[in-house]
């Protein structure tokens, strides 16, 4: 497997080749909610932009890397979800909250993450939890965590409630709303849609 390179991008990725985008998902078992979010938010960016997409779930990648102390040491699996983790030129993260942060094995995998690989990547954060208390995980958990990469953060989180899922499939209208206003707001900081209109009230 060929080792990423740690060069930080220096420009958009060419409008005319698709957007390689990542999602993932920090939850540890299935069927998941956070699983659930990230396909729906990937989904989203692909409809908008010509894309090549593709979800990791830690619960599968995870049990890979526990007993590896060092990358040289994971499988080859592994090795190729962290790879496309850091060569993603948009990655969509999530976790459920638990404890008031992101899970444990989420963190594990990021752990293994070239730490100069995701210099300047555009990364969507959102989140998952019982009730909107715990919303405030993204900015408090997860923003610091890929700041530590130097990644570019985007402004606008998503935070979904078990309340906007039916049957783990996402379902209340205003997260659907919200994931389709957060997308289109996140594109043009990457170069790859129109800035949208917005009402001066707004």
């Amino acid at each position: 497997m060929t080792a990423a390179t740690s060069t930080a991008p220096t420009s958009v990725p060419d409008r005319s080749e698709p957007l390689a985008v990542v999602g993932v998902s920090g939850s540890t078992h299935a069927p998941s909610r956070t699983t659930a979010l990230v396909h729906r938010i990937v989904d989203a960016i692909a409809e908008r932009t010509p894309a090549t997409t593709h979800v990791i779930e830690v619960d599968t990648v995870g049990p890979a890397l526990a007993a590896a102390r060092s990358r040289d040491r994971v499988s080859d699996a592994a090795d190729e979800a962290l790879t496309r983790i850091e060569t993603a030129e948009l990655l969509v993260v999530a976790s459920p909250v638990y404890r008031a942060s992101y899970t444990g094995l989420f963190k594990h995998v990021f752990d293994f993450v070239d730490q100069h690989a995701l210099a300047g990547t555009p990364v969507l954060l959102a989140a998952t939890g019982g009730s909107d208390r715990h919303g405030l995980m993204i900015d408090h958990q997860l923003r610091p965590l890929f700041s530590f990469f130097q990644s570019l953060t985007l402004p606008h989180g998503i935070y979904a409630a078990d309340r906007d899922f039916t049957d783990y499939q996402v379902s209340a209208p205003e997260l659907i709303e919200r994931i389709d206003r957060t997308v289109s707001r996140a594109l043009p900081l990457i170069g790859r849609g129109a800035p949208e209109v917005r009402s001066a009230y707004f």
